[in-house]
């Protein structure tokens, strides 16, 4: 068995057409192994020699492995009586315009050429031989990424045409097949999804999005190629808001429509615009609405109120802006504080006690009246008070007429009350008289007490003074001296007149005479304190009837 086996192997050669070992004159020079990637192509330089090279031109045959050269079709060959294989026609071609040039050019390479192959000379009998040499043909998966090219730049609204291409393109486009894929295309016709060209519309929610356009090549494997590109979508700014922070407090509030917002006075404020555009919006802050040309407070996105006051009362507009459009969005910022009290003030009229009380805060204040520990509730008449009580914006007015329940040492109180806090003032009317003291505390009526006592002592040595200095100018007529302490000239010829008395009222003789015998005395004095007021918190008027007192002297 091991003789004959070897002997077929050694004739197996001459049945396929070759030899052993290359005859002598009979030689080939190819490139053993050849990579080319699907749909690209290549050319294999070839040359060969053999003994009837000086005759006319041979026939020669590039065959696929495992084909029979008498019976199956070449894959490329110059010889007209052959036909050559269906699947490599058009693409196989030799390139050789010599005798002994056998090149092989290699076009829109398919995964299924993959293989080897050999050569075959023929140059009539007994001139034929098929060499030994092989090609190895390896094709390889396309690496080449479809190309996307836009036609102009997106924009919102605006219909823009898209392609999709292969870097090379294969010979007959029947081998191509393109399909579209993205959240930018749920609106678009899914017949224009499968062509290379796309129109497509993009919104602002497309931009970032993907786009993926996909080229599979069919026949052979099928390999599928793809590229995905990101969508710049340009679009005006909208979605604005603002964004409302407070010291050591974030993200308070978020508003996106025209509203008021309420602070608290001396508060620090941040306003944060955040808009959403491409390409990015310019965001600044006007006081009111922006004019055109107008300047603007900030040309950032935050605006800072470190202390927020009255003056900050009224409308902020944040403006939006890039090259496709702008957007404006507009808050109303109101400042609240607690009540500011004015009053009240009380005057006797038609047998009746009238006072008034006003009040300004943010938001509006409600007033009432207090009587002792009774609360005149409400807009009421009766037959012993009535109130009326109306408002305005930030102030607030009440009036009241009080009839009864007036009494020796009574208490009647305004108060001014909203969320932010309570102010109150009130009246008292003295024991014995008709002479009313207004005062925010107890403190403010015993203030005005000791000034008025204080005042009282001052009279009362004014009046020892005056005195003692009568009875001297008694003792000694004849000197006209002026008065060592208070500067003034005594009984005589240089006798001033009264301070309080009119200018044009002359003194009458009698009153320039010294007098006779034992001198008068004088036996009233009437002091008299005029607008007297109390001290009030927040420099507020409390007004007062004028107080008499009578100090009556007995000898």
């Amino acid at each position: 068995m091991g003789p004959l086996l070897l002997l077929l192997l050694l004739l197996l050669p001459l049945l396929w057409g070759g030899s052993l070992q290359q005859p002598p004159r009979y030689g080939l020079q190819v490139q053993e192994s050849v990579t080319v990637q699907e749909c690209l192509g290549a050319n294999v330089s070839c040359s060969f020699s053999f003994p009837g090279s000086e005759r006319s031109a041979p026939y020669i045959y590039w065959f696929r492995q495992g084909d029979n050269v008498h019976t199956s079709a070449p894959v490329a060959t110059n010889d007209p009586q052959r036909p050559v294989k269906a699947e490599t026609e058009g693409r196989f071609h030799l390139l050789g315009n010599r005798r002994d040039d056998c090149s092989l050019s290699i076009r829109d390479a398919r995964m299924s050429d993959s293989g080897t192959y050999f050569f075959r000379v023929d140059a009539g009998y007994p001139e034929r031989y098929t060499y030994r040499n092989t090609l190895n043909l390896q094709v390889t998966a396309l690496t080449e990424k479809p190309d996307i090219q836009f036609l102009e730049p997106l924009e919102s609204g605006r219909p823009t045409s898209l392609t999709c291409s292969l870097p090379v393109v294969c010979a007959g486009a029947r081998f191509l097949r393109f399909s579209w894929a993205g959240d930018a295309l749920d609106a678009v016709d899914p017949e224009m999804l499968h062509s290379s060209v796309l129109t497509l519309t993009p919104r602002p929610q497309d931009h970032g999005t993907n786009l993926t356009c996909q080229v599979t090549l069919q026949g052979g494997q099928g390999t599928t190629l793809e590229r995905t590109v990101q969508l710049n979508v340009s679009y005006a700014p909208s979605n604005l808001s603002i964004s409302v922070s407070l010291r050591n407090v974030t993200a308070l509030r978020t508003l996106q429509n025209t509203s008021v917002l309420l602070i608290s006075e001396g508060q620090a404020l941040q306003l944060l615009c955040v808009a959403d555009s491409n390409p990015p919006a310019q965001l600044s802050w006007f006081r009111g609405s922006p004019a055109l040309n107008a300047t603007p407070i900030s040309s950032t996105a935050i605006l800072e109120l470190p202390g927020v006051g009255t003056a900050e009362e009224g409308e902020f507009t944040c403006r939006a802006q890039n090259p496709l459009d702008s957007q404006h969005l507009s808050l109303s910022l109101s400042v609240v504080y607690p009540p500011q009290l004015l009053g009240p003030s009380c005057s006797w009229e038609d047998g009746g006690l009238h006072c008034s009380c006003s009040s300004r805060a943010q938001p509006a204040p409600s007033l009432r009246w207090w009587l002792g520990e009774g609360l005149l509730e409400g807009t009421l008449s009766n037959a012993s008070y009535m109130v009326n009580s109306s408002s305005a914006g930030p102030w607030a007015n009440s009036s009241l007429r009080l009839t009864e329940g007036l009494s020796s040492g009574f208490s009647l109180s305004c108060e001014a009350l909203n969320v932010h806090g309570v102010k109150n003032a009130t009246v008292l009317l003295l024991p014995g008289k008709s002479t009313f003291l207004t005062g925010v505390a107890l403190g403010a009526l015993g203030g005005a007490g000791a000034m008025a006592l204080l005042s009282l002592c001052l009279c009362l040595v004014y009046f020892c003074i005056v005195k003692a200095g009568r009875k001297q100018a008694a003792r000694s007529p004849e000197s006209p001296d002026e008065d060592p302490i208070m500067g003034t000239v005594g009984w005589g010829s240089r006798q001033k007149s009264w301070p309080d008395s009119p200018p044009d009222q002359a003194p009458s003789p009698v009153e320039n005479a010294p007098p006779s015998g034992e001198q008068q005395e004088l036996h009233y004095a009437s002091l008299s304190f005029h607008d007297l007021k109390s001290r009030e918190p927040q420099d507020r008027e409390a007004t007062s009837n004028t107080e008499y007192s009578e100090i009556k002297i007995n000898k």
